[in-house]
């Protein structure tokens, strides 16, 4: 056989294998991709577990699984069940995650990174670029995937010591004039009758020892409904997006927000939270009124999460959704005050509801 006839057939084969690998190399190839738990608290350690199978007769020569992540997701060390080369590189706001390794036949590799989430906010992984190709280089196939997977990180709460306001305010059965419905099973004494008293209210007894109609006297006790309402706004001028370096003092109150719900829920008072801000692109402001239940704490913590810092109401204008409330105790975040929220401060008050505006770090001025 010539030398010029093996160059041929060299070349032919060569080309073959190419472009079987073009036809045949993603074929059965599958990858999945999701987080060990779907939310965790921000500074927490989660693990991203990727599974790639090769479903068919024909190996993988080489096999490359890149992916896109925000670099708020700090990559630890990767356990996996293959030789691989693994790289992450960064850009401004993300990582770039690359790895590279060979696939038998019917085979399954399984990689495990350590991924610790070091900022509040939810992380999407879901898209994945998957390329292999021959043995020679000469030919690769691409496919790209949307995998899904997502990460909730919760704002860390701040310690319990750190919260300033006074927790007697909601501890439950406290003793306070201003609840408008009485507690029937608290009696403080004999008064006589007056109009709008109910029957059941009667002491027959009392009555008939002094002759004239008595009634029981009942005791008011704390029925607390908190909201936490948050003024992601610095300065009363400041419209839309903060800069980077300015959204540190509203993280800190954010994480001061999920300290008190958590810490209002643990004592069995019914919590919510409100924002001036949206927790969707181009929503609307963030209300959830004041509600218990199982499960409260995590919808609560999943709001504040998603929660973009934008304003999109100025926080005076946002306090009048509330003024028909009545019996809440509203504890207000804002890093200032002024006449026009003092004046809606003072008409939630005179509704009847407890209002107190802090900044963390220092009262705001209310």
């Amino acid at each position: 056989m010539s030398i010029g006839l093996l160059a041929v057939l060299l070349a032919l084969l060569v080309l073959a294998q190419g472009s079987l690998f073009r036809r045949c190399a993603l074929k059965r190839l599958t990858y999945q991709r999701d987080f060990s738990a779907r939310a965790v608290f921000a500074g927490d350690t989660v693990e991203l577990v990727e599974v790639i199978r090769n479903r068919k007769l024909l190996p993988l020569p080489w096999l490359r699984v890149e992916s896109r992540m925000s670099n708020a997701l700090v990559f630890g060390g990767t356990q996996t069940d293959a030789d691989e080369a693994s790289t992450v590189s960064g850009n401004p706001g993300f990582a770039y995650h690359q790895s590279a390794f060979t696939m038998g036949a019917y085979t399954q590799v399984t990689r495990r990174h350590k991924v610790t989430a070091a900022k509040r906010g939810v992380y999407a992984a879901r898209t994945v670029s998957l390329t292999c190709g021959d043995l020679f280089g000469t030919a690769a196939a691409q496919r790209q995937m949307d995998v899904g997977a997502e990460l909730i990180v919760y704002p860390c709460p701040l310690d319990e010591k750190a919260l300033q306001l006074p927790s007697s305010r909601f501890q439950g059965e406290l003793a306070v004039r201003r609840w408008i419905a009485s507690d029937p099973f608290v009696v403080n004494g004999i008064r006589p009758y007056q109009p709008g008293d109910q029957r059941r209210d009667v002491h027959w007894a009392a009555t008939a020892r002094t002759g004239s109609l008595q009634v029981k006297a009942h005791g008011h006790t704390a029925d607390p409904n908190l909201l936490v309402v948050l003024n992601v706004q610095l300065h009363d001028s400041q419209w839309a997006n903060l800069m980077e370096y300015e959204q540190a003092g509203i993280e800190t109150a954010i994480s001061y927000a999920a300290a008190l719900c958590l810490h209002a829920l643990h004592a069995g008072i019914r919590t919510g939270f409100a924002a001036n801000a949206p927790i969707v692109e181009q929503g609307g402001p963030t209300v959830l009124m004041p509600r218990g239940g199982a499960g409260r704490d995590r919808e609560l913590l999943e709001a504040l999460a998603r929660l973009r810092i934008i304003r999109v109401r100025a926080i005076h204008t946002f306090l009048d959704d509330f003024s028909g409330a009545t019996g809440l105790d509203i504890v207000v975040l804002s890093a200032y005050t002024n006449r026009l929220l003092e004046e809606r401060v003072k008409a939630l008050r005179r509704a009847g509801n407890s209002v107190t505006v802090y900044w963390p770090g220092g009262e705001a001025g209310t």
